[in-house]
This record gives structure tokens, sequence and C-alpha cells, in this order.
């Protein structure tokens, strides 16, 4: 009779809960773009703010009625809050702040580099240099995404350097939580990491509102809708599913999201809006699966540190 192995069966949890990040989160640019755009009635920081609080409530709610345990020491509660925030203000909110002023192909490309700010990172902390194939397979999805850029720097985008600059320090502060996360776990169920780094995040986001003395929000219908994907599929499904993979997988690994999101943007929008695919589409599409591959193999060859 043959058993499965305990490591394998790990393994695969963490790439199903992976492959729900990658589908999920290349769907939910559009969503925030339409949650934020002129007239939309939603102000930035009160749309990330909202949307995360009312997840965090809607999984601490989840956990009340299944009658899950919710007690967190100390320790665990500020190593939550403390990614919450670094993720959900310093990531996501800038990002949804910056989108005011940056066409989304931009703030694409650069939330691409991510994994190599991370891969970045965990060298450092590590004190290993990353294997040459890790380097070089991070560099070619980093082009990939490029490519994948490519017509909307040709045609003309919108751009502010200084709001360009949010966005590089939102994917820096997104990297750092996710690898402070990764190497601070906690030993209480994923369901309620999820919604104690929600509820944080929401607070530290409506904070800033407050003081930014963003108005109320006044949202037309498509951004209330917007808003709606966001809480079900953007946070309560693929968010948690991020720190499930994270629990199990190497963050560099996880980190390649990434570069997958767009990729299954581009797809989405070949189903559901009839968009044909460029050269320049294929093209960043093969780098990106080319380079995602080879981090796949670097990972898989790579001797953990003790």
């Amino acid at each position: 009779m043959t058993t499965t192995n305990p490591d394998n069966r790990t393994r695969l949890t963490g790439l199903l809960n992976l492959l729900i990040v990658y589908v999920v989160w290349g769907s939910t640019y559009l969503a925030i773009r339409i949650g934020v755009r002129e007239g939309s009635g939603f102000p930035p920081f009160f749309l990330a703010g909202t949307r995360v609080l009312t997840a965090g409530l809607i999984l601490l709610a989840f956990l009340a009625i299944r009658r899950k345990s919710i007690h967190l020491t100390r320790s665990e509660f500020l190593r939550l809050a403390f990614s919450g925030v670094l993720l959900w203000l310093g990531g996501n909110g800038l990002v949804v702040f910056a989108e005011q002023h940056v066409d989304s192909s931009i703030a694409a490309l650069i939330i691409g580099s991510t994994p190599l700010a991370v891969t970045l990172m965990e060298s450092i902390l590590n004190r290993r240099t990353p294997s040459a194939l890790l380097v070089v397979s991070m560099l070619v999805g980093f082009a990939g995404v490029g490519l994948l850029s490519a017509p909307a720097f040709t045609s003309g985008v919108k751009a502010d350097g200084g709001y360009v600059l949010i966005i590089v320090l939102a994917s820096m502060l997104w990297g750092a939580g996710s690898l402070y996360q990764s190497r601070n776990p906690v030993s209480v169920a994923p369901e309620l990491s999820s919604a104690i780094q929600h509820i944080s995040g929401a607070a530290a986001l409506l904070a800033t509102a407050f003081i930014t003395h963003e108005p109320l929000p006044q949202p037309t219908t498509q951004a209330l809708l917007a808003w709606g994907y966001l809480v079900v599929f953007g946070s309560l499904l693929a968010f948690t599913a991020y720190v499930r993979a994270l629990r199990l997988l190497p963050t560099n690994l996880v980190m390649t999201y990434a570069y997958v999101n767009p990729v299954i943007a581009v797809i989405l929008g070949a189903l559901i809006l009839n968009e044909t695919p460029t050269a320049w589409t294929l093209g960043g599409m093969a780098l990106i699966i080319l380079g995602v591959a080879g981090v796949f193999r670097a990972r898989a060859g790579q001797k953990p540190i003790h």
C-alpha cells in the first residue's frame, strides 16, 4: 500500500493556493481602476480601507460561526498587525492611491519588479548569494512584464514621476511585509491570520483617509460593484490563499504572482473583452512563463537554510 509523502502534499496545497492568487489577483487591477477613476465617488484610501475592514470582519464572523478559536498571544497579534500594515497600507493602499495618476501598464511593470526586490532582500538576510539561474529567471520574468507593457508605452501613457516613486515604494513594502510574514510565522488558522492583517491594515488605511481629509465616499454603481468584487475575491479568497502559500512555499516562489498576474489580465481581456493579443503580448507571456519556470527549477535545486 502506497502512502502520500506529507511534504509533497504540503507543497501541492501551497501550489493550489498560489494558483488562486495567480488567477484572482490578475483580475483585481481592473476593479481597482474602476473603483478610483475620476467620477467613481470613491477616494482611494476609503476604497481600500472599507474593503479591507469589511473582509476582515467577515472572516472573524466566519470563524465565530464555525466556533473556531480566535485566541492570539500578544506576540502573534503584533506580528500579524505589523505585517498587515506593511501589506495593506504600504503595499496595496499606496498602489490604489497612485493609480489615480499613473496608468495601470506602468503600475503593472513596477509591481512586476517585486520578486527582484524580495530576492535581493532574502539574499541579504540569508547572507547567501542567489543562484545564477534564480537571478536570470527573475530578470527574464521582469522583461516579460516589460514586453506586455510595451504597447501602452509606445502609444503614450500617463505617469507622474512622484506617483511612480510611490508605486516603487509600495512594491518594496509589499515585499518586505511578505518576507516578514514568512519569517515570523504564527500558529493560528490562516483565516484568523488574514482577519487580523485585514483589520490592522484597515485601521491604518482609514486613519490615513481621515488624516488626508478625504471626502466621504459617494460611489457610483460600477464603483460599488468593483468594491464588492475586491472584498469577496481580492481579499476573502485570494489574500487568505496568499497567507497559506507564504506558510507552505518559499517566499520568492510565491512572489512570482507579480509576473503571472499581468498574463492572467491579458487572458481575461481576450476571453471577456475580445481583445486580440499582439506580438508584444505573446512575447511577454512567453518570457514570463519561461522566467517562472526557471524560478521553480532554481528553488527545487536549492538547499534549505538551517
